[in-house]
């Protein structure tokens, strides 16, 4: 299952396009060039995809910007002021509930392994970073209650990945705003398993300029994390028919430079390529994500 959380100023029929084109073109992905994702091609692979849309229109302009982007925060937090999190408590507790045990499955690339794999773009980074950091609160009422890091695992299903494309957040942002992702001596985490993988290029003027201007500083879409609970390693992204090799990928943190990728903005548009993201090479890196989690 693929949960998509579209950015900033992004209307519903355009959401709608974008989620279902990012859909379209991981399964032919997998479909063209079974080679490249064998674990998913040898159990079947058969996407779901859950497209979150919320209120991001706004004019453009400084104070507009930081209303919108405190609703993603707000959006993502737990009640009384958002749902995000109890809805991605309930979707994983529905999938603990309902579907197989991955980890008792005799062979993850049968249909009876799901997967969930997280993927944001601009502002929906920040929504979908503060949904899942909060979805296991245990004083949050009705989400997931973890007596044990993901790495333990007190339930076999968790968040297997996230995927944040071109994302608005300051680069600082995993240790200053999403701070319960991994556990702690006073917390157990998030109920996440892979990588953050975050995109970014020196293309996006949205989160290089622009981003400098409201918020201090270049964001994470425009040079990477800069910090991080464990060091971010870092890597490029690769043609479509160039495989990812697991080591590249297999880090809490990635930093994933699209520079060479990542580089087209509609004509006259002051964003730059900050939503040139809907691609094949994007496609390509989350079926790769999914085939390395099985």
């Amino acid at each position: 299952m693929i949960v998509y959380a579209h950015g900033w100023r992004t209307p519903p029929h355009a959401a709608v396009r974008d989620a279902q084109l990012l859909h379209t073109l991981t399964r032919e992905r997998v479909t063209t060039a079974d080679r490249l994702y064998p674990n998913l091609t040898d159990g079947g692979f058969e996407p779901w995809t859950v497209l979150v849309r919320w209120p991001s229109a706004s004019r453009i302009g400084k104070a507009p910007n930081h209303r919108i982007r405190d609703r993603a925060h707000t959006i993502g937090a737990p009640r009384p002021t958002g749902h995000a999190a109890h809805v991605m408590g309930a979707l994983l507790g529905y999938l603990d509930s309902e579907r197989p045990d991955p980890d008792a499955a005799p062979d993850l690339t049968t249909r009876d392994g799901y997967q969930l794999h997280l993927v944001g773009h601009s502002f929906g980074c920040r929504l979908l970073c503060e949904a899942v950091q909060w979805a296991a609160d245990t004083h949050a009422g009705d989400t997931l209650e973890w007596t044990a890091p993901p790495a333990i695992a007190s339930r076999p299903f968790t968040v297997d990945t996230v995927l944040l494309l071109q994302m608005a957040a300051p680069r600082d942002a995993f240790t200053t705003m999403f701070t319960h992702l991994l556990p702690t001596d006073e917390h157990d985490g998030a109920p996440l398993r892979g990588p953050v993988v975050a995109t970014h290029t020196r293309h996006d003027h949205a989160v290089g300029f622009w981003h400098t201007r409201a918020e201090g500083q270049p964001g994470i879409g425009h040079g990477g994390m800069l910090t991080a609970p464990e060091p971010p390693s870092a890597t490029r992204m690769l043609p479509i028919d160039e495989p990812y090799p697991r080591a590249v990928l297999d880090h809490r943190f990635v930093n994933l430079d699209a520079t060479d990728v990542y580089r087209k903005g509609r004509h006259l548009n002051p964003a730059g390529a900050h939503s040139d993201h809907i691609r094949p090479e994007t496609a390509h890196l989350l079926a790769t994500l999914a085939d390395h989690t099985r």
